[in-house]
């Protein structure tokens, strides 16, 4: 038997912005807040789906420092479909956005931020969003450099 670790379940933030936050999930991402286990502490799930993805923790009642940007972490990723739809829907909220072809073209990506600077992912195989217009510019510059 070999070893794997699987797929990414859930990614977590802890944020003195809920609202906002949640709004971005639900509005920029299109995930649901949904069910959450009944926690001492506030927060919400973030579904995509039917999986709860993105855990949110409201750390305003405390006297928690906001991080100021997503500390360690550079980016999370998430297997994406529509790659054209999701475009117009960023660009329909004002939602600033940049989108690439990894060199060789099998793989097209959209990256935003959330409210707390965590950069998001979103990967598309190309072979499966074919008539969704035009493939995005294959750049030499890579967003994991910055």
């Amino acid at each position: 038997m070999g070893i794997s670790v699987g797929v990414l379940d859930h990614f977590n933030i802890r944020t003195r912005k809920l609202a906002d936050t949640v709004r971005f999930y639900e509005d920029i991402l299109g995930l649901e807040k949904g069910d959450r286990p009944n926690f001492a502490f506030p927060g919400a799930w973030m579904y995509s789906e039917g999986k709860a993805v993105v855990h949110l923790v409201d750390i305003s009642p405390t006297a928690e420092p906001q991080k100021p940007d997503s500390g360690v972490v550079h980016h999370v990723a998430f297997v994406s479909r529509g790659f054209a739809a999701m475009k117009a829907r960023l660009q329909s909220k004002g939602m600033a956005f940049d989108s690439r072809q990894v060199p060789g073209g099998d793989l097209w990506q959209i990256f935003i931020n959330d409210p707390n600077g965590v950069m998001i992912e979103l990967n598309y195989e190309a072979a499966r969003e074919q008539g969704a217009g035009t493939a995005p510019t294959e750049r030499a510059d890579d967003i994991g450099m910055r």
